[in-house]
């Protein structure tokens, strides 16, 4: 396989990393588990995130180093790291909420963390302008 295919396949599978912990946080947040649940379950959605995200992020730069045709300042790859940072602002303070028990307003955070990562698959996918 080439660099290209492979940075590929590890960019894909960031992305699946990530929805795994969105996922993993929403069972968290709207699921009624209580505190067996948190600490059982909390973890993992932790390190899928961040995994997911990390990986996401310096993979795909990288791709847009590697491929000819895209270059980190595109207008579609500056707003998918827009909405790498909303994602993962809302996901630092969702994590930390969850870990102390206060997660005030986490369906809310919740939310931003579905919709930016939902955007940024999107804008991924469709690579608007390119």
């Amino acid at each position: 396989m080439s660099l290209y295919e492979w940075l590929l396949f590890l960019h894909v599978v960031a992305a699946f990393l990530l929805v795994a912990g969105l996922a993993a946080y929403g069972v968290l947040v709207l699921g009624n588990g209580g505190d067996a649940a948190r600490r059982a379950l909390a973890p993992p959605a932790l390190a899928l995130w961040n995994a997911g995200g990390l990986g996401v992020l310096v993979v795909g730069i990288w791709l847009a180093l590697e491929v000819d045709a895209y270059e980190p300042w595109d207008g579609w790859i500056l707003a998918a790291i827009v909405l790498w940072f909303v994602a993962s602002a809302a996901g630092g303070r969702l994590s930390r909420g969850v870990r102390e028990r206060a997660a005030d307003r986490a369906a809310l955070l919740l939310a931003v963390m579905g919709v930016a990562t939902l955007a940024l698959l999107i804008d991924m996918i469709v690579k608007p302008g390119a």
